[in-house]
């Protein structure tokens, strides 16, 4: 099968690109309103960027209509954003967040996740999450037509949170964090088989 995806619908566009690129990482993002509302909502399109410095990505796409989502908004306006990992455990009140609220509505109360706050930013974290990334924007790239533009945003992280429990002999051990992952549609995964290869010397 070859898929032209040029003349496909934005919708049919996106399942498409979303049932290929997998699995995906989720950034469960929390920012703050210039107003003081703490926003949460999850974004699969998203990936480490550089180690020096610390650089991650996160591509936030519109509303239907061309809407920006609360998140880019508060971004934009604060130059702020925490970036939380989900564990399975919270995976249903992840998916909660990812409704459309009004911008007075905190997805933190909507979900009944806790609040704790961060030390170098005005978002706070995600007490569920165990790790947590406190992430100053560095730059905001808008990707396709501005009417229904994609923003490409790079956070530098200032600050990392690591629960201890998930850690084996100081290292981060990605079966105790248990991270979800997205796929097509409604699908998630978990970590499945874990298994190490050498590198070539």
């Amino acid at each position: 099968m070859i898929i032209d995806l040029g003349p496909l619908a934005t919708r049919e566009r996106y399942a498409w690109m979303t049932a290929t690129v997998l699995p995906r990482p989720i950034a469960f993002v929390s920012t703050v309103s210039p107003e003081g509302i703490a926003n949460l909502a999850p974004f699969s399109y998203f990936n480490g960027v550089s180690s020096t410095p610390p650089v991650l990505s996160v591509a936030i796409g519109p509303k239907r209509g061309g809407v920006p989502k609360d998140t880019i908004r508060n971004i934009e306006a604060t130059g702020e954003l925490v970036i939380n990992v989900v564990p399975r455990a919270i995976a249903g009140l992840m998916v909660k967040t990812s409704g459309d609220y009004a911008p007075d509505v905190s997805e933190f109360d909507v979900s009944g996740l806790t609040r704790v706050p961060s030390q170098l930013v005005r978002p706070p974290r995600v007490g569920e999450c165990p790790i947590a990334f406190e992430c100053r924007c560095l730059q905001v790239v808008k990707v396709g037509p501005a009417s229904m533009a994609t923003a490409l945003v790079l956070a530098e992280v200032v600050l990392l949170h690591v629960a201890d429990d998930v850690l084996t002999d100081g290292r981060v051990d990605p079966r105790k964090v248990d991270p979800v992952a997205r796929l097509g549609a409604s699908l998630y995964a978990t970590l499945g088989e874990v298994w190490s290869i050498a590198r070539p010397e």
